[in-house]
């Protein structure tokens, strides 16, 4: 990498190592950031590759030249203009950066064959390189670890609420033994063969879920058990450290509530967790991960704050302060209950003149707190797809309705048998303008289904364009043809959709349809209808 400051450009010789050892400039891979003052305030930023038609792009090392012009060149200039004060640590400010892209690297072309086999609805590409990233941060935390307290035997692990299994699969392949429990068992499991080890189990929070022999909990998007770990790993054994890294928002007895308006709902929840270690008796660090999630600071406790003398002190601390926490809370019933560890009957709190049912007297031994809310075992979807299809559509025309009428009309010229037209496009508003302007009641609904209001957008793609954060109408006259190399399946199943569904813009646009009826893959008209083949045929598939 060239940095020329002077005259404001970056350069990025790309170098591969031939079976010699020595390196060579990839000439076809060159590129380079420029940032031009233009006059006053105002200064552009560009990126420049001399040859684009030599491009080389494997979707690893080398990106694709569009992800350069249309995603990295608008976050740079994001970037260059954001003055808001950063509230989290400098990324991988723990580990060696040049050893991470090293060991990075290397797992991302072993494990990159997983993308084409995921057998999961979710987003491969998300989660294959998230999980790779997460493996390399552990395994150089753990490497360093062995180094400070002068172990040789790679560290054991325990991933509570492992998921798709890949972040167990990858650290079982690097050395390190250990198992993955989660609630219900995924479909790509299968494909890992029979040393990686996951556990298809519930884990409540009690005296049955200790992991003595574990040297490290890990917590990854881990839900209602992310506060926990910390309480596990202390009452596991001493020597017992945890990784955690905080998503969703989840206190010891259900959902976090906020405390603090003056943070941000993210930064609060880190901190309560952050606290929970502390009271644990953990030396909490904190890291900011290199993974693609918005959601990626990580909390660390590997170091204790007290000798081992002292563990049965630190068990009353953690008892009283969930305790406190608890009092916050209305459960089960509108009745407190309280938290209890094996024999300490001075956490188990009462109201006066209440009484447990008997199954939760005789868990209580075991089970830490009764009326914990483990995920459930069959997953709820609520990804909009259930949602009545008149709210759907009732939604749907709103938000089109907001974008035609945002500005006076804005028209496109539109040559159809050689009559020249006008067709509305509409104005784009941000996802916030949208919900700002429905009722309360629509936000209400969409809030419960994952996603939300931009999820129901995206799922209605015939209609609208989500691009980032900005709400568009469609122009199917700007949409690009199937490429030649589209997999033959893919295309086949294209061809057998075509004109199996009604055309919104035909219905409802107020200029029609952009397209004429023999170019738009939608009916103009429930007499072009046909009848979908795409079941009998993903089945034949």
């Amino acid at each position: 990498i060239f940095s020329d400051f002077y005259n404001g450009t970056v350069t990025f010789l790309p170098l591969e190592e031939n079976s010699e050892g020595k390196y060579q400039i990839k000439k076809c891979n060159i590129y380079q950031v420029q940032l031009t003052h233009i006059k006053d305030e105002e200064w552009s930023v560009s990126i420049v590759v001399p040859v684009p038609e030599d491009w080389f792009s494997d979707g690893i090392s080398y990106p694709k030249l569009a992800w350069l012009g249309n995603e990295l060149l608008s976050k740079l200039a994001k970037w260059s203009v954001e003055q808001k004060p950063n509230e989290f640590k400098s990324t991988l400010s723990l580990i060696s950066i040049v050893k991470y892209s090293k060991v990075y690297q290397d797992l991302k072309e072993k494990y990159k064959d997983m993308v084409k086999v995921w057998p999961e609805v979710t987003d491969p590409e998300k989660f294959v390189y998230e999980d790779v990233a997460i493996a390399t941060y552990l395994l150089i935390l753990w490497e360093e670890e062995r180094k400070e307290k002068g172990l040789t035997k790679k560290q054991s692990f325990v991933d509570l609420g492992c998921g798709n299994g890949l972040l167990v699969h990858i650290l079982n392949n690097e050395g390190h033994s250990g198992r993955g429990i989660d609630v219900r068992r995924r479909k790509i499991w299968d494909m890992y063969g029979p040393e990686t080890h996951l556990e298809e189990s519930t884990v409540m929070p009690g005296d049955s879920h200790l992991f003595p022999d574990t040297d490290w909990l890990i917590g990854n998007h881990s839900d209602e058990l992310t506060p926990w770990i910390p309480v596990i790993a202390a009452r596991s054994s001493y020597l017992c450290c945890y990784f955690v890294l905080p998503c969703c928002f989840f206190d010891f007895h259900g959902k976090y509530s906020r405390r603090q308006s003056k943070k941000t709902q993210y930064r609060e929840y880190l901190d309560f967790v952050s606290q929970v270690g502390f009271v644990c008796g953990f030396h909490v660090e904190e890291d900011c991960l290199r993974i693609p999630s918005t959601k990626r600071v990580c909390l660390i406790g590997k170091n204790r704050t007290y000798p081992p003398t002292e563990c049965a002190l630190i068990d009353k601390q953690i008892t009283q302060y969930i305790n406190n926490r608890q009092t916050c809370a209305v459960v089960m019933c509108d009745r407190r209950v309280g938290f209890n560890h094996k024999d300490h009957s001075d956490g188990l709190c009462k109201e006066a003149g209440s009484e447990l049912p008997d199954s939760e007297t005789d868990t209580a031994g075991t089970i830490w707190m009764p009326g914990f809310q483990p995920r459930e075992k069959v997953e709820q979807i609520r990804n909009c797809a259930s949602l009545p299809r008149d709210f759907v559509d009732d939604v749907v025309l709103s938000v089109a309705n907001l974008l035609l009428n945002a500005t006076p009309q804005k028209s496109c010229s539109n040559m159809h048998g050689g009559n020249m037209n006008t067709w509305n496009r509409g104005e784009s508003l941000s996802l916030k303008e949208v919900a700002e302007r429905l009722n309360k009641e629509t936000l209400k609904r969409l809030k419960s289904e994952y996603g939300g209001l931009q999820t129901l957008l995206k799922n209605n793609h015939q209609v609208f364009e989500v691009l980032n954060g900005r709400v568009h109408i469609r122009d199917w006259r700007k949409e690009k043809p199937s490429r030649k190399t589209k997999p033959e399946v893919k295309r086949c199943l294209s061809a057998e959709a075509f004109k199996t569904r009604l055309c919104w813009f035909f219905i409802h646009h107020p200029d029609g349809c952009s397209l004429p009826s023999e170019s738009c893959p939608y009916a103009h008209g429930t007499e072009e209808l046909r009848q979908s083949q795409i079941i009998k045929k993903k089945k034949h598939i």
